[in-house]
């Protein structure tokens, strides 16, 4: 459990039994880091439309536009992508603020609608399509 909400980080994530997730950048377990997933999660090796979440972990600016206009076209059109990046006080190496995170994600057709602590090292923000757009790819 991370932050002060009381609320597991698999709730606060809002993954659901069922759900096919795809984690990029972390180097651990994903369990490790969120806790225990819901029953019957699928954790997929590929970024594979659909998918229910894409959590991709990410330490630097470089390549963070372009994962993310992938994995717009790899999630179903209610899906969302979670990025998560250090926290200053994790004296984790990064070039990302959560400003950086947000700008670049909304400069590539997604709205962050969400912001929570993933643990000690991770802040995390969520993005979804636009409902104008979920019907375009």
């Amino acid at each position: 459990m991370a932050g002060t909400s009381g609320k597991p980080v698999v709730q606060k994530l809002g993954l659901k039994p069922g759900f096919c997730i795809f984690v990029d950048g972390l180097s651990v377990p994903y369990g490790d880091v969120v806790g225990k997933l819901p029953a019957d999660v699928l954790v997929a090796k590929t970024a594979r439309a659909p998918l229910d979440v894409v959590h991709l972990f990410a330490a630097k600016a470089e390549g963070l536009a372009a994962k993310l206009r992938r994995y717009r076209q790899a999630i179903a059109p209610d899906g969302m992508i979670w990025v998560s990046w250090p926290k200053k006080s994790s004296r984790v190496a990064t070039d990302l603020t959560e400003r950086q995170v947000r700008e670049t994600g909304l400069a590539n057709g997604l709205v962050d609608v969400k912001v929570c602590a993933v643990d000690d090292v991770w802040s995390g923000l969520k993005f979804v399509i636009p409902v104008k757009d979920r019907g375009k790819r």
